[in-house]
């Protein structure tokens, strides 16, 4: 897998994409990072300049992943999960649990809503998907149709510009079948949930989900944001992710 690294502090965390996005996506948050933070940055097996997995499985990637984190020369690390990446992130903790000593989940789905599931339908789902995503008017026509789920200056779809569409196609295939929140209902780990105002609804009944099976996980609304927090929230978001446990509650109680 290819990381990049920003910063050199001794807070390490270690930052996965969404489903078209790459390790490029951080960057706004890296600009905005403390001084004692290094926040690694991964290009997921098969995007950006990693190569594809040995085998298109959950737990082939998942453990890609381990590795990546288990790699890095720190104690403990943050693992900031953007949208999907959130789930392999955890998929991969059960590989390095004893490595993660935090989660950060950016706007995470707990499951695969009907709309995404008509894309890996047998017959035409992959027509579908090409349509809306590999076409230029379809990904004009998405954008467009979901403004209420975005910020104003936002584009949903730009990333499917650049992406490898065979990759893409592989991971929603492969995110259909997870079965649910249950399987991390072990997690002891310390979870923070970030999530726009203006997200999906599929998230926000997702962000529940996840507060039911894991009494610890704390939630926090973006207001303004939409399903884009590392661009359309950069200043709050960090407040959230980067914040030092010790201080955390009085840092974060003047988002909400």
């Amino acid at each position: 897998m290819y990381v990049t690294r920003y910063g050199s502090g001794p807070r390490v965390f270690f930052g996965l994409h969404g489903w078209s996005g790459t390790h490029d996506s951080f960057a706004p948050l890296a600009a905005r990072m403390p001084d004692d933070v290094a926040l690694y940055c991964a290009d997921m097996p098969g995007y950006g300049r990693s190569a594809a997995p040995r085998e298109w499985s959950l737990r082939a990637i998942a453990q890609e992943i381990s590795a990546a984190i288990s790699s890095i020369d720190a104690p403990s690390v943050t693992v900031i999960g953007n949208c999907s990446g959130a789930i392999f992130g955890l998929l991969a903790a059960e590989h390095a649990e004893e490595r993660v000593g935090r989660f950060v989940l950016i706007d995470p789905f707990a499951f695969v809503p009907w709309y995404f599931n008509l894309f890996v339908a047998r017959s035409w789902g992959r027509y579908a998907y090409n349509s809306t995503f590999a076409n230029p008017v379809g990904r004009w026509v998405t954008n467009l149709s979901l403004r209420r789920r975005r910020a104003e200056t936002s584009d949903l779809t730009r990333s499917f510009r650049s992406v490898n569409h065979e990759t893409a196609y592989r991971y929603l295939e492969l995110m259909s079948r997870i079965d649910g929140v249950s399987r991390f209902r072990d997690l002891r780990a310390p979870v923070d949930i970030v999530y726009g105002e203006r997200t999906f609804a599929a998230v926000k009944r997702s962000v529940a989900m996840w507060q039911a099976v894991w009494p610890q996980a704390r939630a926090f609304e973006l207001k303004g944001a939409g399903h884009l927090p590392i661009s359309e929230a950069t200043d709050r978001l960090s407040e959230v992710a980067f914040a030092a446990r010790k201080d955390f509650a009085h840092r974060v109680s003047i988002l909400c």
